[in-house]
């Protein structure tokens, strides 16, 4: 096959959704989850970022950025991809180049095996605590987008609208960066 060939093909990374399903039955995925933050100057935590989306089993809930690992995709390009595709392409999200995820989040169709559930399979997720310096609108699949300080973000009233373990992911990445309240 030429260059000219390999550079004109089309994305053949997706899966169809007959493909997704059987390896969705089969092993585990992996993703990324990102939680935008904002920061001051000396990089303290000020605001974090949930959006406001429907969920696998069709209702509606407070979460962070997330979505799956391509085939051949660096864990960067994963996180800046999934970044754009969710809070817009003036985000502009600061991805260091080697990343270094704060934890692993394993979800389970068994929402008590480890708090973290997604009911369409196992996944495997590394997450992330993202900085944003620019504009964020929601785009895509998310309904809203909302910033909320970090006192906000692990009140009862915020987590009440989280699901699948977010709001754990949430707690963590606070922790991680030394602004849980």
């Amino acid at each position: 096959m030429g260059v000219s060939e390999i550079e004109t093909q089309t994305d053949d990374k997706w899966l169809t959704d007959d493909e997704l399903e059987l390896v969705r039955g089969r092993m585990p995925i992996v993703y990324v989850d990102a939680i935008p933050v904002r920061v001051d100057g000396h990089g303290n935590v000020e605001e974090v970022g949930m959006l406001l989306r429907q969920n696998a089993n069709g209702s509606i809930s407070r979460m962070v950025v997330t979505g799956r690992v391509l085939y051949g995709e660096r864990v960067r390009e994963a996180l800046m991809r999934h970044c754009e595709k969710d809070l817009g392409p003036m985000a502009f999200p600061r991805v260091p180049a080697n990343p270094t995820p704060f934890t692993v989040a394993e979800y389970f169709p068994d929402p008590s095996k480890s708090g973290f559930h997604d009911p369409r399979h196992h996944a495997v997720s590394l997450a992330y605590v993202v900085p944003v310096e620019g504009e964020c609108e929601p785009t895509q699949e998310a309904l809203d987008l909302r910033w909320f300080t970090p006192e906000e973000a692990v009140s009862d009233d915020v987590v009440l609208e989280m699901m699948s373990g977010h709001d754990r992911l949430i707690r963590l990445a606070l922790a991680h960066t030394g602004k849980l309240p």
